[in-house]
């Protein structure tokens, strides 16, 4: 199984080459890395019938311009966020979970301080579990996502006011 950090670190391995294609194979788990032109494409294949996703690092967009309110989003219903607020958003599609297992405590609850490498929530994508970490120091001031809710890539999670 490949962790989150790992799959970004080779995404930015393969953006500072020239190398155009990168494939792994590891414990049944197959990754594919390609850099069509100026923009990455990571596609992550279960060995099984699984269906394929396609994921463009958080890099290719840097402020994703669709934004969600939790369990209410909608084509075209957006929601302006403070801009001195920190938004950790969903690196990939998935489904969104507070805590380890239904019965232990979240991870982070609002007020909450984070470190940059505080594990706020898993995002399970292809029955993969992707531990999100804060990225940022600071404060959670709002949760916009529901345990167990289907996520978007790009879709903001928690708003952290940074210390």
């Amino acid at each position: 199984m490949f962790k989150l950090s790992e799959i970004k670190e080779l995404i930015k391995l393969v953006d500072e080459t020239s190398v155009h294609e990168l494939e792994i194979e590891n414990e049944g788990t197959r990754l594919l890395i390609r850099k069509p032109g100026k923009s990455e494409i990571v596609t992550v294949q279960a060995p099984v019938t699984a269906p394929a996703y396609t994921v463009a690092p958080q890099a290719a967009i840097p402020n994703p311009q669709v934004q969600f309110e939790a369990g209410h989003a909608t084509a075209g219903e957006t929601k302006e966020y403070a801009s001195n607020l920190h938004k950790i958003v969903s690196p990939m599609v998935g489904t969104f979970y507070s805590s380890s297992s239904p019965d232990a405590a979240p991870f982070v609850s609002i007020g909450s301080k984070v470190g940059d490498k505080t594990t706020v929530c898993i995002i399970e994508a292809m029955k993969l579990m992707n531990e999100l970490e804060a990225e940022v120091k600071g404060e959670i001031v709002e949760i916009l996502a529901e345990n167990g809710q289907l996520v978007e890539y790009g879709q903001p999670l928690f708003l952290v006011k940074p210390e």
